[in-house]
C-alpha cells in the first residue's frame, strides 16, 4: 500500500478563500473505491494501492479545472513502501515511540 499527500491549489479565483475549490476535490475523493483518506489543513493524505492513488490525483485536479477555475497547481508526495505493509498512523506511532524511549 503507498501513502500521498495531495494539495491542490487554484490559482487565478478572484480572492483569497480557496474552500470551496478544495471542497470539490475532496468530494471527488470521497467517492471513491479502494482509498482511505485524512483531510488536514494543509494537504489530504490519501492511502491506497499505487495506480489507484495516481488514478484519484488526477480526478481530483480535473474537478477544480471543471469548476471553472483556469489553473491549478496540484503538489503530490509519494511513500511506496514495498518491504512491507505500511499506513500513515503506523509512521506516526514508529516516531511517538522514538520520542518516548529519548526522553527516559
Amino acid at each position: 500500500m503507498a501513502i500521498m499527500e495531495i494539495s491542490i491549489v487554484p490559482v487565478g479565483t478572484g480572492g483569497p478563500s480557496l474552500s470551496q475549490h478544495v471542497a470539490r476535490a475532496v468530494e471527488v475523493l470521497q467517492g471513491q473505491e479502494g482509498v482511505s483518506c485524512e483531510l488536514t489543513s494543509m494537504g489530504t493524505i490519501v492511502e491506497g494501492d499505487l495506480p489507484r492513488l495516481l488514478e484519484v490525483a488526477r480526478a481530483m485536479h480535473e474537478a477544480v479545472l471543471e469548476g471553472g477555475v483556469a489553473r491549478v497547481v496540484t503538489t503530490i508526495k509519494l511513500d511506496d513502501r514495498r518491504d512491507r505493509p505500511a499506513s500513515s498512523r503506523e509512521k506516526i506511532e514508529a516516531v511517538r515511540r522514538r520520542l518516548q524511549g529519548s526522553s527516559r
